[in-house]
Protein backbone atom coordinates (compact mmCIF):
# COMPACT_ATOMS: atom_id res chain seq x y z
CA UNK A 1 0.00 0.00 0.00
CA UNK A 2 1.35 3.41 -0.95
CA UNK A 3 1.39 6.28 1.51
CA UNK A 4 0.56 9.67 0.03
CA UNK A 5 1.48 12.97 1.62
CA UNK A 6 -0.10 16.32 0.75
CA UNK A 7 1.56 19.71 1.11
CA UNK A 8 0.08 23.11 0.41
CA UNK A 9 2.04 25.64 -1.63
CA UNK A 10 1.40 29.12 -3.02
CA UNK A 11 2.77 30.23 -6.39
CA UNK A 12 2.29 33.10 -8.80
CA UNK A 13 3.05 34.08 -12.37
CA UNK A 14 2.73 37.10 -14.60
CA UNK A 15 1.89 34.76 -17.54
CA UNK A 16 -1.25 33.01 -16.26
CA UNK A 17 -2.77 30.41 -13.99
CA UNK A 18 -1.28 27.43 -15.84
CA UNK A 19 2.19 28.93 -15.50
CA UNK A 20 1.60 29.61 -11.80
CA UNK A 21 0.76 25.92 -11.28
CA UNK A 22 3.86 24.94 -13.27
CA UNK A 23 5.95 27.23 -11.06
CA UNK A 24 4.58 25.41 -7.99
CA UNK A 25 5.40 21.99 -9.46
CA UNK A 26 8.87 23.12 -10.55
CA UNK A 27 9.75 24.43 -7.09
CA UNK A 28 8.33 21.44 -5.20
CA UNK A 29 10.12 19.06 -7.59
CA UNK A 30 13.45 20.45 -6.40
CA UNK A 31 13.02 18.73 -3.02
CA UNK A 32 10.13 16.26 -3.41
CA UNK A 33 9.99 13.10 -5.53
CA UNK A 34 7.06 11.01 -6.75
CA UNK A 35 4.60 13.88 -7.30
CA UNK A 36 1.28 12.38 -8.38
CA UNK A 37 -1.14 15.28 -8.64
CA UNK A 38 -1.89 18.91 -7.93
CA UNK A 39 -5.25 20.11 -6.63
CA UNK A 40 -5.88 23.81 -7.17
CA UNK A 41 -7.49 24.95 -3.94
CA UNK A 42 -7.86 28.63 -4.81
CA UNK A 43 -6.96 31.16 -7.48
CA UNK A 44 -6.65 34.92 -7.48
CA UNK A 45 -5.35 37.77 -9.58
CA UNK A 46 -3.30 40.76 -8.52
CA UNK A 47 -4.41 44.04 -10.08
CA UNK A 48 -2.18 47.03 -10.77
CA UNK A 49 -3.39 50.26 -12.39
CA UNK A 50 -6.72 48.68 -13.28
CA UNK A 51 -5.16 45.72 -15.12
CA UNK A 52 -4.32 42.16 -14.15
CA UNK A 53 -0.69 42.14 -13.08
CA UNK A 54 -0.26 38.49 -12.02
CA UNK A 55 -2.14 35.32 -11.19
CA UNK A 56 -1.79 33.35 -7.97
CA UNK A 57 -2.73 29.82 -6.98
CA UNK A 58 -2.92 27.90 -3.74
CA UNK A 59 -2.20 24.25 -4.57
CA UNK A 60 -2.24 20.97 -2.71
CA UNK A 61 0.55 18.79 -4.07
CA UNK A 62 0.23 15.01 -3.52
CA UNK A 63 3.21 12.69 -3.59
CA UNK A 64 4.01 9.09 -2.64
CA UNK A 65 6.41 8.59 0.25
CA UNK A 66 8.75 5.69 0.84
CA UNK A 67 9.26 4.91 -2.86
CA UNK A 68 12.45 5.43 -4.85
Amino acid sequence: MAIVKVIEVIASSTKGIEDAVQQAVTEVSKTVRNIDSVYIKDTKVHVKDGKIHSWGVICKVSFRVGEE
